[in-house]
């Protein structure tokens, strides 16, 4: 008997009620994981409400897309009810998971650091001399190593929450291998075994081709001219491998630093191969003399699909890496004074 009211429980859904203050009628787009795939539900809104179910494999990040609108949060198979205004979507309250109350004391827990750092920044930007701006963004890269050191500390303590695992796959977009590995050998086996947990570590396993002592990978693309350049065409000088586009701020703003670096390091056996992730030939080629950058640049002009890109896993820009004259990578991610401090070291 216990065996047949058993097998007639209902599986756990999950579940959302929303209802949101000027939310227009419509769709709502409900977006989650199967597995490692993607799916996006659509559902109806009618005065500010709208409803969704679905059964999670896993607990996840679930993204809801309203009026031109988002807000993330963390579900597994339970009732959640969200309460709010359309126009602070992203900060709506949310009730009935516990996964969410997990990853919501966590920000709290660095709210008044990400508050001096917003600060930080609106007074940097209203900056108007470059010194200044250079001071502050010191300033800043000390404040982000110290929120990093905050997240890995409570990966460390936390070897079994999908909150840590989440923050090791956001860590992924921009931090070296190697201490990401070595938080990833801390996990409980059982996290690492799930789809996120999965997807994590064939991340690492392309992290890996671009940390230090590892082989540049030959690739050849053609410059602005259509010309076939081969990164082995450089062996013998230090390269700095600089992923880059037009429509990058970050990368168009870094320029300088690097046109500054190859003035000075030049005629020493160092050189720099421009990559860009580019797909308008022209924007590209405008920006190249724009930004008076003397050095090769090539492209396949795929934007993110770049070959050498997706080799090496870049999902944000400026990214970089230092090849000694041996073809082996040295570092990564230099970047203001950082490059020309290296540079020095190494070409003394």
């Amino acid at each position: 008997m216990l065996a047949v009211l058993s097998a007639c429980r209902e599986t756990p859904q999950a579940s959302i009620e929303a209802q949101i203050a000027g939310l227009t009628d419509g769709m709502a787009y409900v977006t989650w994981m199967a597995g490692e795939v993607p799916i996006t539900d659509s559902v109806p809104v009618k005065d500010g409400k709208f409803s969704w179910k679905g059964t999670l494999s896993e607990p996840q990040k679930v993204l809801i897309r309203a009026n031109d609108q988002f807000l993330e949060l963390f579900m597994e198979n339970n009732a959640v009810q969200i309460t709010g205004t359309i126009d602070s979507f992203y900060f709506s309250k949310v009730t009935g998971s516990p996964i969410q109350d997990e990853w919501a004391a966590f920000n709290e827990s660095l709210k008044e650091h990400d508050a001096k750092m917003r600060s930080l920044i609106t007074t940097m930007f209203e900056t108007p001399h470059e010194a200044g701006k250079s001071l502050f963004e010191k300033q800043l890269d000390s404040m982000g190593s110290i929120r990093v050191e905050r997240m890995k500390d409570y990966i460390r303590s936390h070897p079994s929450s999908f909150i840590s695992l989440n923050l090791v796959r956001e860590m992924t977009m921009d931090r070296d291998w190697a201490e990401l590995d070595s938080l990833w050998r801390g996990f409980d086996p059982k996290i690492q075994e799930t789809a996120m947990g999965r997807w994590v570590a064939k991340r690492l396993d392309v992290l890996k081709r671009s940390t230090a002592g590892q082989p540049v990978k030959d690739f050849t693309q053609n410059d602005v001219n259509g010309k076939p350049v081969k990164i082995s065409d450089f062996k013998g000088k230090y390269l700095f491998i600089d992923f880059w586009a037009s429509w990058c701020g970050p990368c168009r703003q870094e320029n300088p630093n690097v046109l500054k670096a190859y003035q000075s390091f030049k005629d020493k056996g160092f050189e720099v191969l421009g990559i860009s992730l580019d797909t308008d030939a022209d924007k590209w080629k405008k920006a190249i003399e724009e930004d008076k950058l003397p050095w090769t640049q090539v492209s396949d002009l795929q934007g993110f699909r770049n070959e050498i890109a997706r080799y090496y896993g870049i999902q944000a820009i400026p990214f970089s890496f230092l090849v000694d004259p041996n073809g082996v990578i040295i570092a990564r991610g230099l970047r203001g004074p950082a490059l020309q401090e290296k540079l020095a070291e190494v070409l003394q």
